[in-house]
């Protein structure tokens, strides 16, 4: 399993210092992502708020609430999607490591180089056929099915840019792989 959050006393992996307009990327991602991170963390509030506001209207008032379930559903996504890159950032993604034991360090960094290129494989075709799906659903002004029907973009356009910049996330790290190990041999 993969070494993120649940070892103690140890934090993320560090990421190397780096100068230029490299580094200048990781530094705005980092920031992008801590920004988001606090987004999501609202969202996540917010979501408790209104279901639990609801199933109070809903029981005690009696009165109908349509609206709850969706709306609570869409902040969901929104900071599941969002947060992938903050996640992916601190290398708290599940990943399995039990073959780890069996490779020597250079095998193990080709392994792990392997990973994130599969990865962000899928995730910048996850990308691409979200942003499809985003458009695809502001030009036609798709609804959901519901009574409230609030437009399909939103939750299309969280997932888009969520899983954009997790690849950009997963890129930016592939390249400090390159770029820091072929420095060093």
């Amino acid at each position: 399993m993969s070494h993120g959050f649940e070892l103690e006393g140890q934090e993320a992996p560090p990421t190397p210092l780096l100068d230029g307009p490299l580094g200048h990327l990781v530094r705005l991602q980092a920031k992008v992502n801590n920004g988001v991170l606090v987004l999501s963390m609202l969202a996540l509030l917010a979501a408790c708020a209104i279901l639990t506001g609801s199933v109070f209207l809903r029981y005690f008032l009696k009165v109908p609430t349509d609206w709850q379930d969706e709306m609570s559903v869409f902040l969901l996504v929104g900071a599941v999607f969002m947060c992938g890159a903050y996640v992916q950032s601190q290398r708290g993604h599940i990943g399995i490591e039990a073959l780890a034991g069996f490779f020597s360090p250079a095998a193990n960094r080709l392994r792990l180089l392997f990973c994130d290129a599969a990865s962000f494989a899928f995730c910048a075709f996850f990308s691409w056929k979200s942003w499809s799906m985003l458009h695809e659903a502001f030009v036609e002004g798709q609804t959901t099915s519901s009574s409230w029907a609030p437009p399909l973009w939103i939750p299309y356009g969280l997932m888009a840019t969520g899983m954009t910049l997790l690849s950009l996330q997963i890129l930016l790290q592939i390249i400090i792989s390159l770029t820091t190990k072929g420095a060093s041999k």
